[in-house]
């Protein structure tokens, strides 16, 4: 799952950034509010962590005009402002949370796994291709009964496979939504985690995830 950070305390944005990535997050930061709207507004983002405070546009105007515009990801506020109308000013503003500085990135890292878990258009927790399935609640991957090993980068991956299965996904796609915006796009990344990931699910006849030349690859519902 791919995560923005919109912070303009770049060595805060990166403690948060560090944190997250150790959950298998894919986390991307920008520093301003209007990067952070546009970024929003158009990128693959799952969730949006927020600052209120931020450079040329504050987080309340930034949240209410995502919401205008119909992008429903959910959005965690943070602010130094411990003031109760400033709270309901941000959740009225159409924030999911809100969480007051200073606090422990185990207590932001909670609730983003609560609003994760949240069911969208009423789908079960369980994303299921075929025999595998993967389990966000507990972030485990298994085919059939078996727990596959993964690395961090691995399970975003097939995640991202297994959730949009039966489409077509593009390198750049899959670049996009598993790794930060700053990655060679350039690389052959996407193909090495492919195979590693075909090693694990023992897929030797891409019976899993198919490739679809010129084009990347598709996970076989």
């Amino acid at each position: 799952m791919r995560i923005l950070i919109v912070e303009d305390n770049q060595k805060l944005a990166g403690y948060i950034k560090k944190a997250l990535k150790q959950e298998s997050y894919c986390v991307d930061c920008v520093y301003d509010g209007e990067m952070g709207e546009k970024r929003a507004s158009f990128g693959e983002y799952d969730l949006v962590i927020l600052d209120i405070m931020l450079p040329k546009k504050d987080g309340f105007a930034v949240c209410k005009n995502l919401r205008k515009r119909n992008v429903n990801m959910p959005i965690i506020l943070l602010t130094a402002r411990e003031e109760t109308d400033d709270k309901v000013k941000g959740l009225d503003s159409g924030a999911d949370d809100y969480l007051t500085k200073p606090f422990e990135l185990a207590e932001l890292s909670a609730r983003v796994r609560a609003l994760l878990r949240r069911p969208k258009d009423k789908t079960t927790e369980i994303l299921q291709a075929q025999d595998v399935a993967v389990d966000n609640s507990k972030h485990t991957i298994k085919k059939g009964k078996t727990e596959l090993q993964l690395t961090l980068k691995e399970y975003a991956v097939l995640e991202y496979l297994v959730r949009n299965k039966g489409q077509v996904l593009g390198r750049e796609q899959i670049l996009e939504h598993c790794w930060d915006f700053a990655f060679d796009s350039f690389s052959n990344i996407v193909d090495v985690y492919i195979k590693q990931l075909r090693r694990k699910l023992d897929d030797k006849n891409e019976k899993y995830i198919k490739t679809v030349r010129g084009i990347g690859y598709q996970m076989e519902e």
